[in-house]
């Protein structure tokens, strides 16, 4: 067995936990960072652009092909990659300095968007280049989804990680509700190649960004040697840290089930309501809008544990059971911004849980690890919603799709409350933080 790099590096600092509820003046603590500063201007940028991109991209195809199964393709391969070298780019992530790994990503992705766009303004683009260019935007993330997962401790320190990754959700979400609204535009008036080269200059500005951070103030994380045996050692490091391994678990479950929702709302804007295309635009904004509110909201935490993610995942499940029985669609309505504000409130506690609990020399790999879980989920899901519809109506699907993430919080619960692992002792360590220890200790 080669040398553990986690056994060379410092040891995981305590969960930090508020000793009273945040002022309101600190919900955006976080952007306080000059660097983090920098890095939300570029992300709001960033994550609007992609979602046009990604608008811009489906409907090119659909336009090419006339089929929308090639669309369903061309969404495959985004994700392939992370899929099958998910674990590999947190390895990489890990090795290197993260903020020029991300430099270099954002480069390539400039190239690639900059010649799709190219090619679909001169009107020559052919599917097969839209595919290549999906594919290895594809590779390029798999690179550098967990060294911007990691990056941000890197910006911000430990003590305002969670409120930093409260924020990412909420831009990300943002995004989510302005770059599709704006990309519907641009293709109706201009077509789909200038959503696509947006997001090259998007990137330009990602790269201008980082390139500009003050690098004096950046809390680097120590780099994990090169070595045979990293890919287990991360998987290993989640296993044996139930702080961890559960959070992912219940992730598993939630991004399976609870998070294919868009397969369905279709249905119920067509055929259960009939409420047609403008209803089906007013489902996925309320998604939306509790989504960003449930990130705002995860902003006033004063700590997070497991048990207060395992209740978020259970009602998160209970609210979309509520939401398929509902018999009319304003009720419906309201319970997807009920939706949207429990699935985000497990994510941002699932997410920060695991980072805080990861040591940040080993922290790439775990974060590749969850994206894995969160994007195999996803499109696991989407196959295993879109049948339970064909063969037993929406309904019973959405039910389905709330009742299995219910159970395996509760599961889980009374797993943890029989081992023990709930029952914690906490002990002041230094002002504004609590050390968090087992009981037995």
């Amino acid at each position: 067995m080669s040398t553990s790099s986690s056994t060379i590096s410092p040891p995981t600092e305590p969960i930090p936990v508020l000793l009273e509820r945040p002022r309101w003046r600190d919900t955006f603590d976080a952007l306080r960072v000059f660097n983090y500063r920098l890095y939300v201007i570029s992300q709001a940028i960033a994550n609007t652009s992609g979602w046009m991109q990604k608008i811009a991209t489906d409907w090119l195809v659909n336009e090419l092909t006339h089929n929308v199964a090639l669309v369903g393709v061309t969404v495959f391969l985004q994700f392939a990659p992370v899929l099958v070298f998910g674990v590999w780019g947190g390895v990489l992530a890990d090795r290197v300095d993260k903020r020029k790994l991300m430099m270099t990503t954002q480069s390539i992705t400039v190239i690639l968007c900059g010649t799709l766009g190219a090619l679909t303004l001169l009107g020559i683009v052919t599917v097969g280049e839209v595919w290549l260019a999906a594919f290895l935007l594809g590779c390029v993330a798999v690179a550098e989804g967990p060294a911007r997962s990691a990056f941000v401790n890197e910006m911000v320190g430990h003590r305002r990680l969670r409120n930093a990754i409260s924020l990412n959700a909420s831009i990300f979400h943002l995004g989510g509700l302005l770059g599709p609204a704006i990309s519907g535009v641009l293709i109706a008036v201009v077509g789909s190649g200038w959503s696509i080269s947006i997001n090259a200059v998007a990137a330009i500005v990602v790269v201008l960004t980082l390139a500009a951070m003050r690098v004096r103030d950046l809390h680097p994380s120590p780099k994990a040697i090169r070595a045979k045996g990293q890919i287990r050692e991360g998987l290993r490091y989640v296993l044996s840290k139930p702080t961890i391994f559960w959070p992912m678990v219940m992730l598993a479950f939630v991004s399976t089930f609870g998070m294919t929702l868009p397969v369905l709302l279709v249905s119920f804007a067509d055929n259960v309501y009939k409420t047609g295309a403008t209803g089906y635009g007013l489902y996925s904004s309320a998604a939306a809008v509790g989504a960003l509110t449930g990130a705002v909201l995860s902003t006033r935490r004063m700590t997070v544990r497991l048990r207060s993610i395992i209740t978020a995942a259970a009602i998160f499940g209970l609210v979309i059971v509520f939401a398929a029985l509902s018999p009319w669609a304003p009720l419906f309505v309201i319970f997807l911004i009920g939706i949207g504000i429990s699935r985000l409130l497990f994510a941002t506690g699932a997410e920060s849980i695991v980072q805080l609990s990861t040591n940040r020399v080993i922290r790439g790999r775990v974060m590749s690890i969850y994206s894995m879980i969160v994007l195999g989920g996803q499109a696991l899901g989407g196959i295993i919603t879109g049948a339970m519809a064909d063969a037993w109506g929406v309904h019973t699907a959405m039910v389905v799709d709330g009742v299995v993430p219910a159970l395996a919080a509760l599961t889980i619960g009374i797993i943890l409350a029989r081992s023990g692992k709930l029952r914690l002792r906490i002990r002041l360590r230094r002002r504004g933080f609590v050390e968090i220890v087992p009981a037995t200790a």
